[in-house]
C-alpha cells in the first residue's frame, strides 16, 4: 500500500484585494466550469455547423469525441506534463491554450480546420483540468478537502449545463463564431484571475513539506511509479464505468426526445437539467466525506442507483409513464453523481507520492475518456441491432454491476 501523503498546509493569506474576492480554491472550480464549457460547446452547435460549414453527420461525430480521444490518447502524458511543469502554471497553460484555440475558430471556414482546433481545445481541456484537484489540495485546509473536492467534482456537469442552456441562445444573437469567440475570452479572463489570485507555485511550495524536483525524478520514473500501484488502476477503472454509461444516457437524451416529438428547446433544456442535477450528488459526496461516510458505501449507493434508475429508464415497461422516466433520469445523474464526488477525493489518496497525484489523476482521466468514447456507440449498436432502446438497461447495468465489483475491492485511504 502506497504510504499516505503528508497534509499540506495553505500558503500564509495573501493581503485581501480590493472589491470582489474568492478564496483561491475557488477560483480553481471556476476554472474547471469555465474548461467544460468548452466541452459541451459542441453539442448545440452541431445543427448551426451544418448549415454554416456543411458539416456530416460523421464529421459532427468527430467534433463530439474529439476532446475524448485526446484524453484517451494523452491523459496519463498530460498528467505527468502538469506534475513536472508545476499545477499552476499548467492550468494557466491550458486556459491559454483553450482561449486561443477558441478565439482562432472565429475565422475557420471548414470542417477539417474546426476539427484540428477541437483536437486543440483537447489538450488545453487536460492540462487545465488534470492538476487541479491537487492544487485545490494545496490551497485547503484537510479538514476541507473532501468538500472542497466534492465541489471540484461538478465542475464537468455545471459547465456542460451551462453550455447547453447559453450556447443556443448566443448563437442565435452572435452565430457560432461569436459564441467560440466568447468562450475563449472567458478562458482569457480565467487566466488573469488565476494569474492574480492563485499562488505562485514557488509561494506554495514554501509551505510544503521539501520535495523532490520535478528534474530529479524522471517522468518514466513517475509513470511505471503510478502503474505499479494498484489504487490508480482502482480508481481509473470505476471511473471508467461511470463515465460511460452516465454519458450514454445523458448523450442521447436529445435523440429520445426528438423521437417522442419534443421541441429542440424544449429537449435540450431537459436535458440541461439532467446533466447540470448531477452536481447535487457531486457536492453530497464530498459533504458525506467530511462528516465521515464511508466511501465504499457512497459508491455503492452511487453505482446501485444508475443501474436501478437505467432500467425505469430505458425498459419496456415503463413506456407509458414518460413522467416516471425522465425522474428516473433525473435519479441516476443526482445519485449517481456521488460517484465522481468519492473517485475524485481518493485519487489524491492513493497517488503514490506527491509528485504523481497529477499522474494517477491523468490516468483516471484517461480510463474516464475512454469510457466516455465507447459507451456512447456501444449502446447506439445495440439500440440499432435490436430496433430500438429497451436493451440499453442491459448495458449501462453491466457497467454498475463491473463498479460495484471494484468498489468492493478499493483499498481505502483515511475515507473509509
Amino acid at each position: 500500500m502506497p504510504p499516505s501523503l503528508p497534509p499540506l498546509l495553505p500558503p500564509p493569506p495573501a493581503p485581501r484585494a480590493r472589491g470582489f474576492h474568492l478564496p483561491p480554491a475557488w477560483i480553481v472550480v471556476l476554472s474547471g466550469i469555465v474548461v467544460a464549457m468548452h466541452v459541451g460547446k459542441m453539442p448545440p452547435a452541431i445543427p448551426v455547423l451544418q448549415q454554416a460549414l456543411g458539416v456530416s453527420l460523421v464529421q459532427a461525430g468527430f467534433l463530439l469525441s474529439a476532446v475524448q480521444l485526446a484524453g484517451m490518447g494523452l491523459g496519463v502524458l498530460a498528467g505527468m506534463a502538469a506534475d513536472g511543469l508545476g499545477l499552476r502554471r499548467s492550468l494557466l497553460i491550458g486556459q491559454a491554450i483553450l482561449a486561443a484555440a477558441s478565439l482562432a475558430g472565429m475565422g475557420v471556414d471548414s470542417p477539417t480546420g474546426l476539427l484540428a482546433l477541437r483536437a486543440l481545445e483537447g489538450a488545453g481541456f487536460l492540462l487545465a483540468a488534470l492538476p487541479s484537484p491537487n492544487l485545490i489540495r494545496q490551497l485547503v485546509r484537510p479538514a476541507q478537502l473532501p468538500l472542497y473536492l466534492g465541489l471540484w467534482s461538478t465542475y464537468m456537469g455545471t459547465g456542460i449545463a451551462l453550455a447547453l442552456l447559453g450556447g443556443p441562445t448566443a448563437m442565435q444573437w452572435l452565430g457560432w463564431q461569436g459564441w467560440w469567440g466568447l468562450l475563449g475570452l472567458c478562458s482569457a479572463a480565467m487566466v488573469a484571475w488565476v494569474w492574480l489570485q492563485i499562488p505562485s507555485d514557488a509561494r506554495r511550495s514554501q509551505a510544503a513539506p521539501p520535495a523532490a524536483p520535478a528534474d530529479a525524478e524522471p517522468w518514466g520514473a513517475r509513470l511505471r511509479l503510478t502503474l505499479r500501484h494498484r489504487g490508480p488502476w482502482q480508481v481509473a477503472l470505476l471511473f471508467s464505468m461511470y463515465s460511460s454509461q452516465w454519458l450514454a444516457v445523458i448523450g442521447f437524451l436529445p435523440t429520445l426526445y426528438a423521437q417522442a416529438g419534443f421541441s429542440a428547446t424544449r429537449a435540450g433544456a431537459l436535458t440541461a437539467l439532467a446533466s447540470w442535477i448531477n452536481v447535487v450528488g457531486n457536492l453530497a459526496a464530498g459533504r458525506l466525506l467530511q462528516q465521515g461516510w464511508c466511501a465504499r458505501h457512497l459508491l455503492y449507493t452511487g453505482f446501485a442507483s444508475m443501474a436501478g434508475s437505467a432500467v425505469l429508464v430505458f425498459g419496456p415497461w415503463t413506456s407509458e409513464w414518460p413522467v416516471l422516466r425522465y425522474l428516473a433520469v433525473l435519479a441516476f445523474s443526482a445519485v449517481g453523481g456521488l460517484v465522481p464526488g468519492v473517485l475524485f477525493s481518493l485519487a489524491v489518496r492513493v497517488a503514490p507520492s506527491e509528485r504523481t497525484v497529477s499522474t494517477t489523476v491523468g490516468w483516471m482521466q484517461q480510463c474516464s475518456s475512454a469510457g466516455q468514447f465507447l459507451g456512447p456507440p456501444l449502446v447506439a449498436w445495440v439500440a440499432g441491432s435490436v430496433g430500438g432502446w429497451h436493451w440499453t438497461w442491459a448495458l449501462t447495468g453491466a457497467a454498475a454491476c463491473i463498479g460495484l465489483l471494484g468498489a468492493r475491492r478499493v483499498r481505502f485511504q483515511a475515507t473509509a
